[in-house]
């Protein structure tokens, strides 16, 4: 989407080991750009420390090879299970380990039914925190636009990962949005 969250991600992981802390980094599997690297369209990137499937319970995984670390920080968080959220919770509570989630909370439709976990990571979420960007106009963007040859799409599969596919993201204002959608008709 180029909306700035793995920038923010990156950069929390290097406050806390500017501090001599140590961070685990980990997005889901459905994210197969880049591997298993964080990368960011400014360049910045980041190996994570682990990939995982909806099907894995992450409070087992992390208790057992991540208990140590200082901060959990999970990229394309939307893709999570509901599941897999109050797993997190769980890490919080009773771990103590802060953990941050970096993630859509609208698909293209502009709906929240393609990211339960987003849904879910609203409703128990201690703190949230938007990350603001600007629309191709200028103004605050607010949507994630999905494209394809071009033209804005409000249909099709919940899940098409940019650079894997003829699909193209972009943040926009609702303004432009309904732009798109107008000139389309």
């Amino acid at each position: 989407m180029g909306c700035g969250k793995t920038i923010h991600l990156l950069q929390s992981a290097f406050n806390y080991e500017e501090r001599g802390q140590k961070v685990c980094v980990a997005k889901p599997a459905i994210d197969t750009k880049n591997g298993t690297k964080l990368l960011t369209r400014i360049g910045l990137e980041r190996k994570t420390n682990f990939v995982f499937s909806k099907e894995e319970n992450l409070f087992k995984k992390i208790e057992g090879e991540y208990g140590g670390v200082d901060c959990i920080l999970i990229d394309e968080a939307q893709f999570m299970t509901p599941k897999q959220v109050d797993q997190l919770m769980m890490v919080v509570v009773k771990l103590g380990i802060p953990v941050m989630c970096y993630g859509l909370r609208l698909n293209f439709r502009l709906e929240d039914g393609g990211f339960e976990g987003a849904t879910r990571l609203l409703q128990v979420a201690h703190d949230i925190s938007e990350i603001k960007t600007i629309c191709e106009c200028g103004h605050k963007a607010m949507l994630n636009a999905r494209f394809l040859d071009g033209k804005l799409v409000v249909d099709g599969p919940d899940v098409l990962i940019d650079g894997e596919s003829e699909v193209e993201y972009r943040a926009l204002c609702p303004k432009c949005f309904q732009e798109y959608l107008e000139k389309q008709d």
